[in-house]
């Protein structure tokens, strides 16, 4: 993108729409650059007078304030439709995991497609992999694992298709409304990447699920969400009958009957606190606006991509995510046949937090919230020096269980 001089980073900050918002972050670690709020993100300073507040109504109200708390996975569910995922009210439901999501909505999709294998692709986040691959053997279904994403969408008669819309591990974007509309297969979107990070626009999809821990900034551990679209939601019907799913849920009938919309999803009791989370990183979402936040991405991974061909070509790294923006997240990989040793190097001798996949990535995320340009400037600096300098070889490169 032109910038050739830290001073060029720092106008760019200058003049950014989002400046603002990073004091809305806890930032305690500088001169520390942290690049893995596409693992985890930083900590929203509202979020933790949200908590408080949700403490001290527990503390005060007991179980008379669940006459509140029992709509927040609706309505939290509908303020993040609306910020981030175009879709309507009624039709996202914050509730559990990411994979007792994809649980539910594969096996209830399955119930309408008799016939047919599970498909999904090698580069698919391993969670989805694990689940469908459980699903398919206990269904009697195959279960397909496609070279790529275009290679998935080309099995024959596919009963479901589970894609991520942003890539794991090298950050590449699919494009969600002409895929959908391209196959007769029902496709079952992970947003896990994309959410609160690109516009997403979910009105042509069937079926979604995603965590919000990462670009919404919810915290480790938040609960996720799942969006089944409206016109489909009174034909499927969760696996797990749980007495949240059930239509009069405080008869205590002998007998399941699912609720009506988008509620018949819901399993065991939601996490209250965890909610109140979520809500405070899509509040933030909604104010800076998923536009402006995608456009920042766009420019801090421009950035990146910059820095890398002027300097890490020739010291053996290569760029393992689409050069196009169009065609990608707010996170670089950077592929090196020393990434595990660099990506420690960077923690411990540089001061930089990326994050490593194996066998060979470091991943650099931007989000767009707290990262300034001069943040992306300074860490493609330090790696150069230390990759230049030989550094990363002296480091204790054993294996650990958290990369």
């Amino acid at each position: 993108m032109g910038v050739t001089d830290r001073h060029d980073a720092e106008a760019l900050d200058a003049g950014d729409p989002l400046a603002r918002f990073r004091d809305d972050f806890v930032v305690a670690d500088e001169p520390r650059i942290y690049l893995d709020g596409n693992s985890l993100g930083r900590l929203p300073r509202r979020t933790a007078a949200r908590l408080a507040a949700g403490v001290e109504e527990w503390s005060t109200r007991l179980v008379q304030a669940w006459d509140d708390w029992i709509e927040l996975p609706v309505l939290v569910g509908d303020r993040l439709a609306a910020a981030c995922l175009g879709a309507r009210p009624g039709e996202v439901l914050v509730a559990d995991s990411t994979t007792v999501n994809l649980f539910k909505l594969a096996h209830a999709a399955l119930d309408l497609r008799p016939a047919g294998p599970v498909v999904t692709d090698l580069a698919s986040f391993p969670t989805d992999r694990y689940v469908l691959e459980g699903i398919a053997r206990a269904r009697g279904r195959d279960l397909v694992l496609a070279d790529t994403p275009d290679a998935a969408l080309d099995v024959a008669g596919a009963a479901l298709v589970c894609l991520s819309h942003v890539d794991y591990r090298s950050g590449r974007l699919l494009d969600l409304a002409a895929i959908t509309a391209s196959t007769e297969s029902m496709v079952l979107w992970d947003l896990s990447h994309s959410i609160g990070a690109v516009p997403i626009d979910l009105s042509a999809a069937d079926l979604a699920v995603g965590c919000t821990y990462k670009y919404l900034n919810a915290g480790p551990g938040a609960p996720a969400f799942l969006y089944v679209r409206r016109e489909l939601q009174a034909q499927l019907r969760s696996p797990i009958q749980g007495w949240f799913g059930q239509r009069e849920q405080f008869a205590m009938g002998p007998g399941y009957e699912p609720a009506d919309g988008i509620e018949r999803f819901h399993a065991g009791t939601p996490p209250v606190l965890g909610i109140l989370a979520v809500d405070a990183g899509v509040e933030l979402v909604t104010e800076a606006g998923i536009d402006r936040i995608a456009a920042k991405g766009e420019k801090l991974t421009d950035l990146i991509i910059g820095l890398h061909d002027a300097w890490l070509g020739k010291l053996g790294f290569e760029l393992a995510t689409p050069r196009s923006a169009r065609e990608r997240g707010s996170h670089v990989a950077l592929r090196h046949p020393d990434a595990w040793p660099i990506a420690r190097a960077l923690i411990e001798r540089a001061g930089v937090i990326p994050d490593f996949r194996p066998p060979d990535l470091v991943r650099l995320g931007v989000p767009a919230l707290y990262t300034r340009f001069v943040d992306v400037w300074d860490a493609m600096r330090r790696l150069r020096d230390l990759v230049a300098s030989g550094e990363h070889r002296t480091v204790n490169a054993a294996a650990r269980r958290v990369t």
